[in-house]
């Protein structure tokens, strides 16, 4: 192992050079004006894993956009890894809000990252951390010390739902047969307390629209007249919440895990320090349900978020009217035992419900996906965390995360293999937002930690 960690510090620049030229490509899936550019980040993708020592390296038709794959299997004996990553990014939007262009990467020190950060769309999510298993592989494959089988499957859709991976694994069962399943598209705690992520929340996203007149009226003639939409809609999503950060959904708690207050002792282990949170999003308070930390509101306890709200005029000047519709994005976050398809209905019941009758009201669910939980007991789990120890130095904690990544339970329930979420990222590094960035420590910790993690697992 020595050997390879040698070779990974040998070659620190050019991984980052070469990670780069993946960055400056806008692969952003949601936009179909850059169709070109994700289709090029996959021919990319797949050329740097053929150039790392990959085999039967293919660029995947789906009804969307590409699927990459690629393989080494060394002894059909031996136990098989499969890596799953992304290669498409979000929108870049707002523009304004950047230092720098977006998809021109830079070095930049920050107060959590010292040694330097790298600044562009895509650095976390999922362009770096993806590619921190290109190089370990490439560093195993060129000190000969690859331990186990490996398999890749790299998407460019995860960013709009991961719309064609279902049925693309469903009809490759065989080509994608494995022990386990790693996945670097999480965080860590901090770089002083680095953790293995062992449950994830799952997601149900809605669009409503609230329709009041049947054209936008003059606020002068109509105005106190008739109902506003976009009032009604604000009303009706502000009681969507009570005072003590409850959501009023009828049935909403039915199916929530219980989480044990031995298990909630020992996520707290993790010192949650509130003053360094508000101030690390520059905030003066924060809130959330009566009752919980914010370590667990933030990962054991289901959510509601109003992720937009539009209507009526927003563009320069002022333009007075009452508009006709008022509409809004709303994503959920969901814990064990709940399921997408039972809180969107519970969703749209209750929407109808406590709208006026002076309005229609639409629901349009959009893509959602089930939670996931890894036991810290299973040989993945111990083999990430025993990786992890020793390319930091510290004692690796549990971690649950309250992200979504709604792949895990398909892989699972297709595959048959549990997956191992060993994200090196941290929660402040604006993923989703403008100025993402990604620590070299982390992107280096990575390399380092991913062939150790294929070395445990293999014994």
């Amino acid at each position: 192992m020595q050997e390879t960690l040698n070779y990974i510090n040998e070659n620190k620049q050019r991984f980052v050079d070469e990670l780069f030229e993946l960055l400056r490509i806008p692969s952003i899936s949601a936009d179909p004006a850059y169709k070109a550019d994700v289709l090029k980040c996959a021919d990319v993708v797949a050329e740097y894993l053929k150039n790392a020592g990959a085999d039967n390296v293919e660029i995947c038709e789906t009804k969307g956009y590409p699927i990459v794959f690629g393989e080494k299997i060394i002894d059909k004996n031996l136990p098989t890894v499969l890596v799953y990553g992304h290669y498409d990014v979000q929108p870049a939007d707002p523009l304004d809000l950047w230092k720098k262009p977006p998809f021109e990467p830079y070095i930049e020190k920050t107060e959590l990252h010292p040694e330097g950060a790298i600044f562009a769309r895509g650095s976390a999510d999922d362009k770096g951390q993806f590619f921190m298993h290109l190089k370990a592989f490439e560093a195993m494959m060129r000190t000969n010390t690859l331990p186990c089988n490996v398999k890749f499957i790299l998407e460019g859709e995860e960013e709009v739902g991961s719309v064609s991976l279902g049925d693309f694994v469903n009809e490759n069962k065989e080509k994608l047969a494995c022990d386990c399943i790693l996945i670097s598209d999480t965080h860590i705690y901090s770089n002083e307390q680095p953790t293995v992520t062992t449950g994830l929340r799952g997601l149900s996203y809605v669009e409503v629209e609230v329709e009041g007149p049947n054209r936008d009226l003059h606020s002068g003639l109509y105005g106190g007249a008739v109902p506003n939409p976009i009032h009604v809609l604000s009303r009706m999503i502000a009681n969507l919440i009570d005072e003590n950060g409850h959501i009023t959904i009828d049935g909403f708690y039915d199916n929530v895990e219980v989480v044990s207050d031995s298990d909630r002792t020992e996520m707290n282990k993790l010192k949650d320090n509130p003053e360094e949170y508000k101030k690390s999003i520059g905030l003066s308070n924060i809130e959330g349900e009566k009752g919980y930390t914010t370590l667990e509101r933030a990962s054991i306890r289901p959510t509601l978020d109003c992720n937009g709200i539009w209507g009526g005029y927003t563009g320069e000047g002022a333009k007075t009217v009452i508009p006709s519709k008022a509409f809004a994005k709303i994503s959920m976050r969901l814990v064990p035992y709940q399921t997408p398809e039972e809180i969107t209905e519970k969703f749209t019941t209750y929407f109808k419900k406590i709208a006026p009758d002076t309005v229609k009201v639409k629901v349009t669910p959009h893509h959602g996906g089930m939670p996931y939980v890894l036991q810290s007991d299973t040989k993945e789990f111990l083999a990430a965390k025993q990786a992890m120890e020793t390319a930091f130095g510290k004692e690796v904690l549990p971690y649950r995360s309250g992200g979504s990544i709604p792949i895990t339970s398909m892989f699972e329930k297709v595959l048959g293999a549990k997956s191992v979420l060993m994200g090196f990222g941290l929660d402040s590094d604006a993923i989703h937002s403008p100025n993402e960035h990604y620590g070299l420590f982390n992107f280096y910790k990575g390399i380092e930690s991913i062939p150790l993690f294929f070395e445990n697992y293999a014994k």
